[in-house]
């Protein structure tokens, strides 16, 4: 204590404790990359002040607009699972890998935008290009519309996926993949929902491997 010129364990019970300043707390680089005509809104609060954001515009957005590319991780599996978000992967020397995202400061604020539903609600559409993966607007954007993404017709073939999303009311489902013969669903063991491909199945998986 500098007043008594003491040294103590804990605060000094003469003249009290020290008056802490902390730190200004700075965005993480995923808000920071967000477009300034762009802006996050936070959609639902869940259980340990959990937030779910979703990406707005402020402004009209052109068609045929192109945002990327995605920043991410190159993992041969997801540590962030999130099943209101695309699963992306790449094709990067001959390999497959996944774009993960762990956190906030490892990604851009295209981490943000959510998957759509149907087409009525797509605004954007993700595709590869020479190893990255681009969103590009598929119509104009009004101000105060969220930014929604699926995958591009041949994005989708290499994601093994549908070209078309539907929520049902249980649970979220993709369509089986494109394909001359019907092809069954994956379905989780442990919560029985079902995926259109096996590393959508996986990628799940492994929230509930954190979880036990």
């Amino acid at each position: 204590c500098e007043d008594c010129g003491k040294s103590h364990i804990g605060e000094c019970k003469l003249h009290g404790p020290l008056i802490r300043a902390k730190d200004r707390v700075i965005p993480s680089r995923a808000r920071l990359t967000l477009p300034h005509y762009l802006t996050l809104r936070v959609l639902e609060l869940r259980a340990g002040n959990q937030q779910i954001l979703g990406v707005f515009a402020k402004k009209v957005i052109q068609k045929r607009t192109q945002f990327g590319p995605y920043v991410g991780q190159l993992s041969t599996k997801l540590t962030r699972y999130d099943e209101s978000r695309l699963v992306l992967q790449v094709l990067k020397d001959g390999g497959k890998y996944f774009l993960d995202t762990p956190n906030e400061d490892c990604g851009n604020w295209m981490m943000f935008v959510r998957l759509a539903r149907n087409q009525e609600e797509q605004t954007l559409v993700a595709y590869q290009h020479c190893g990255e993966v681009y969103f590009t607007t598929v119509k104009p954007i009004e101000p105060h519309t969220e930014l929604k993404v699926w995958y591009a017709a041949d994005y989708a073939k290499f994601m093994e996926a549908s070209a078309v999303f539907i929520k049902e009311e249980s649970d979220v489902c993709p369509l089986p993949p494109v394909a001359k013969e019907p092809v069954d669903p994956w379905i989780c063991s442990s919560c029985r929902s079902t995926f259109a491909t096996f590393a959508l199945l996986e990628s799940h998986q492994c929230i509930h491997k954190d979880r036990v």
